[in-house]
């Protein structure tokens, strides 16, 4: 029988890799859930509930750990937790593959298959596995919110006898999945939202929100999205007309989102530091993108700072500030692609390495790096 390993994450990681739901639904096709004590308590999942549908609940990480032959986490495991399990046994988690390599090559010299869930492949089949965009939306919900409530004044327009109170003015950049659920949220709350992004596909997106979209839109700008449907790098001519377009706006705004990541490079700064002294005092930006160096040249990651009267916030883990839903959506994400290595029939694993979504995924296998985007360019 396979069996399944969830521990319990690091002490900045409220979200689990398990949930009540998945825990049946893994148990249907004839896999153990071992489960750390406590492991899903931050997500208000108790080990009573995981019990009751199945799992069963390990006192220590070593119980937990011991000879599994799959290990899912949210942030990276550590070496010492992989040689616990079974020789060559399946990794899945939000590895960072970029980040701290000495760190990833200790995790591949172990021997097990790595699987990254963020290089998940953006193909139709894989939506319901795509861990970064079930994240994203979190986070572009929770951005605005926290926004609204920095910002201190109301957000939608009352009109009152006493007199009107204008609605607030949101500009969201960088227009993926968190940046089309800040819109939503934003619009949500009775807010004036407008948005930007290098990427001409999404303009339709925002205008269907009710969002209005500021672009130098020129021949660049026209062919400035990846066939996986990431924005390019735009070049240093076109940066700067647009930076002139968003340093005028900006100065009329109270609420800025920005979300602009490239996979595997720092974050491209979209906001300087003149643009922030430009606009009101009592404004706000929240920067998704603090974990790469941010989007804005102030930004400090994990902190709230000041300019002029403008706060700054550089959140690095918004996602997990809603865990309940953020560990929910995950469990079910790593389920849906853990089910495309099992035979139901036989229920046993029979997994086929030259599927999309296996070697799209697939990081490290038998000592080795194996993933085109990890290995030395030729």
């Amino acid at each position: 029988m396979v069996t399944i390993a969830v521990t319990t994450e690091g002490e900045g990681e409220p979200r689990v890799a398990i949930s009540p739901e998945t825990v049946k639904r893994y148990a249907a096709l004839g896999a153990t859930v071992r489960v750390q004590a406590g492991a899903g308590k931050r997500s208000r999942f108790s080990d009573e509930q995981l019990a009751a549908q199945g799992a069963t609940i390990a006192q220590t990480r070593a119980e937990t750990l011991q000879g599994a032959d799959f290990l899912l986490t949210v942030r990276r495991p550590s070496p010492d937790d992989i040689k616990a399990l079974k020789p060559g046994a399946i990794v899945a988690s939000i590895l960072a593959p970029y980040d701290d390599k000495p760190g990833l090559d200790a995790l591949v010299a172990t021997g097990a298959s790595l699987m990254a869930m963020e290089f998940m492949p953006r193909i139709t089949r894989a939506q319901s596995m795509d861990v970064l965009s079930s994240q994203a939306n979190l986070a572009g919900y929770k951005a605005v919110v926290d926004a609204a409530a920095m910002f201190g004044q109301a957000v939608p327009m009352m009109m009152t006898a006493a007199g009107t109170v204008p609605a607030a003015k949101v500009f969201v950049m960088g227009v993926g999945v968190a940046g089309l659920q800040a819109i939503a949220t934003a619009r949500r709350l009775g807010a004036i939202v407008s948005a930007t992004d290098v990427r001409p596909a999404t303009k339709e997106q925002v205008a269907s929100l009710g969002a209005k979209f500021i672009a130098v839109e020129d021949e660049e700008f026209k062919q400035a999205q990846t066939a996986a449907g990431y924005a390019k790098p735009m070049s240093a001519e076109y940066q700067k007309k647009q930076a002139e377009l968003v340093a005028n706006h900006i100065k009329t705004q109270d609420i800025v989102i920005t979300t602009a990541l490239i996979p595997g490079r720092p974050a491209p700064k979209l906001i300087t530091t003149a643009m922030i002294e430009s606009m009101k005092p009592g404004s706000v930006i929240v920067d998704l993108a603090a974990e790469r160096g941010g989007n804005t040249e102030l930004t400090e990651p994990d902190k709230v700072i000041e300019r002029n009267g403008v706060a700054i916030a550089g959140p690095l883990n918004l996602a997990g500030e809603v865990p309940v839903n953020a560990s929910a959506l995950y469990a079910k994400n790593l389920f849906t692609f853990v089910e495309t290595m099992f035979d139901k029939k036989a229920k046993a694993l029979a997994i086929n390495w030259d599927d999309e979504v296996i070697k799209g995924t697939l990081v490290a296998k038998d000592g080795r790096i194996v993933h085109p985007n990890l290995l030395p360019k030729a």
